[in-house]
């Protein structure tokens, strides 16, 4: 059994920032790639970012929205990943999922809401 939660979410003003952190507990033997996502009202659902690999060779992706504004870190001994949320624009407005693949089972949080409002 695995859980996860998010954390972080909140209001934020455009130009602003926020962080979102997710941790992972239960049985996590294998664990691999761990992943944002979220769900933008009247949009669909979509990839935010994901990371993977240990500390020697880690890959990072992002969505081309949010490429040069949003850092995706992770600690593997703390079983935690981050988002790091700059220049927030009012479409990035949405529900904030993470996601932890281990043994190519995906385990999701329940989400984080993120406001970017004025």
């Amino acid at each position: 059994q695995v859980q996860v939660v998010e954390s972080g979410g909140g209001l934020a003003q455009p130009g602003g920032s926020l962080r979102l952190s997710c941790v992972a507990s239960g049985n996590l033997f294998g664990i691999d790639t761990m992943a944002w996502y979220r769900q933008v009202p009247g949009e669909k659902f979509e990839s935010v970012a994901s990371i993977r690999g240990g500390d020697d060779a880690i890959i990072a992706t992002y969505a081309d929205s949010v490429k040069g504004r949003f850092i995706i870190s992770r600690n593997n001994t703390k079983n935690t990943v981050h988002l790091q949320m700059n220049n927030l624009k009012s479409e990035d407005t949405g529900v904030y999922y993470c996601k932890v693949i281990i043994r190519r089972a995906a385990s999701w949080g329940p989400g984080t809401q993120v406001t970017v409002s004025s």
